[in-house]
């Protein structure tokens, strides 16, 4: 009887479902353009004309809590290269 139980116990703990998909973010600022940025380095950022609200991240920065949708965030990280690139 504890055999079944445990089973029992042990089927009910078992997930067969996939984990939920990760809703992807609207692009509200037009940052599909300069995903192609990431992996190189920040002086990169030097060639590229934006003509909007840019925000440069970098591990020591500071930044505000607002959300602008269409201000685009360039994450820098330690090694100096261009690590992500969101709205925000």
């Amino acid at each position: 009887m504890r055999h079944l139980i445990l089973v029992l116990f042990l089927a009910a703990c078992a997930s067969t479902q996939a984990p939920p998909a990760t809703p992807s973010l609207p692009d509200t600022c037009g940052v599909g353009a300069y995903t192609y940025l990431i992996g190189q380095p920040a002086t990169a950022l030097e060639q590229v004309l934006i003509m909007q609200e840019v925000r440069i991240i970098r591990p020591w920065t500071m930044v505000t809590m607002d959300y602008r949708a269409g201000r685009i965030n360039f994450k820098i990280s330690d090694q100096d290269m261009i690590a992500d690139v969101s709205c925000g």
